[in-house]
């Protein structure tokens, strides 16, 4: 049994955490922290949690979260993140980091796109991005993870197989993504306020947006090949999922669909959370799932690719958890 705590329990990625965790045969939630100081039971802040987890959101210190678990879930923001993490890996706990904090090559490329300097830089670049379908071999002996963005595993896993197979040109890539409000968090922001989003869709941070960078860096550090990505985010009104639908250029004019599909098959085939199918997917295919839907067009001359995830299971949680099953050496999809 491995004791686990969660810093930052009042998010929907938390809630989703703990809904995993509880049904995991090998873990004892045994803390769950937040910056309440009156110490409320985790069911008044999620009132699905009542009478399934009887423990209270407590502001707790670094060190009083090592003294309780083994691992750590941080689901607080970036920049939070990286002041907690270094004092929880020196206090002997693992850390699996949902912030951007850790995904990053380097210190100057955090700065450009958050704003500010790392608190943590030297762990920029060496720390194990957690997509085990990319980076399996490396998450056993981590002592932390950089648990992946929603919109780039969206993003990453489509593209690297073809990327990899000198299929399609690495520059010049578009990837046009929607997210449901969920994916925003749950703090109350002007935009998405009900009457703000319902029946609507916008884009946001068109060219500024800091997935971006994770996206490019880490396509390259999974393939060797460096590649340009314009991504464009979508707010759509719906509670959860990400659909992706991706343009490059193909890099030979016999290029087919069944190559494509065919490529993506071999390269997932045993991976048990890709599923590389023919038709088109949508979010209801893969909400409340660990999975990430994939398939493959040609359409005037250019690669079409579609992925679908639930940003709250595959895009975090549920990536999280798939990351703590390989670091414990339990079955990968254990509670998943």
């Amino acid at each position: 049994m491995t004791r686990v705590a969660i810093i930052g329990a009042a998010g929907y990625t938390a809630l989703e955490l703990i809904k995993i965790l509880l049904r995991h045969p090998h873990v004892e939630i045994t803390a769950v922290a937040d910056q309440h100081e009156n110490r409320p039971p985790i069911a008044m802040i999620h009132p699905s949690l009542n009478r399934r987890l009887d423990l209270c959101a407590e502001k707790l210190s670094p060190a009083e979260i090592a003294a309780r678990a083994e691992c750590v879930f941080c689901c607080v923001p970036h920049g939070v993140s990286a002041t907690l993490v270094p004092p929880l890996l020196n206090a002997g706990v693992r850390v699996i980091d949902f912030s951007a904090d850790y995904r990053l090559d380097d210190a100057a490329s955090y700065e450009q796109w958050y704003g500010h300097k790392h608190p943590d830089p030297d762990r920029l670049g060496r720390t194990v991005y957690g997509l085990p379908e990319l980076f399996r071999s490396q998450i056993p002996s981590a002592q932390l993870v950089a648990n992946p963005g929603c919109f780039p595993t969206s993003a990453i896993l489509p593209l690297v197989p073809l990327i990899k197979a000198d299929l399609i040109e690495p520059q010049g890539i578009i990837v046009d993504s929607k997210t449901g409000v969920s994916g925003a968090g749950r703090t109350p922001k002007l935009t998405t306020h009900y009457p703000e989003c319902n029946e609507s869709i916008s884009a946001y941070n068109v060219g500024r947006h800091r997935h971006m960078p994770e996206i490019d860096q880490i396509i390259r550090r999974a393939t060797g090949v460096p590649v340009e990505v314009i991504f464009t985010p979508h707010l759509v009104p719906m509670d959860r999922g990400i659909l992706s639908t991706i343009y490059a250029v193909p890099k030979r004019p016999d290029l087919t669909e069944e190559l494509l599909l065919q490529t993506l098959r071999d390269f997932y085939q045993e991976e048990p959370f890709v599923r590389v199918v023919d038709h088109l997917p949508g979010t209801k295919d893969t909400l409340g799932t660990n999975f990430c839907d994939i398939t493959a067009r040609i359409v005037r001359g250019r690669v079409l690719l579609i992925s679908c995830l639930d940003n709250l299971v595959k895009g975090a949680s549920g990536a999280a958890v798939q990351n703590f099953n390989l670091m414990y050496g339990y079955p990968e999809t254990t509670a998943l």
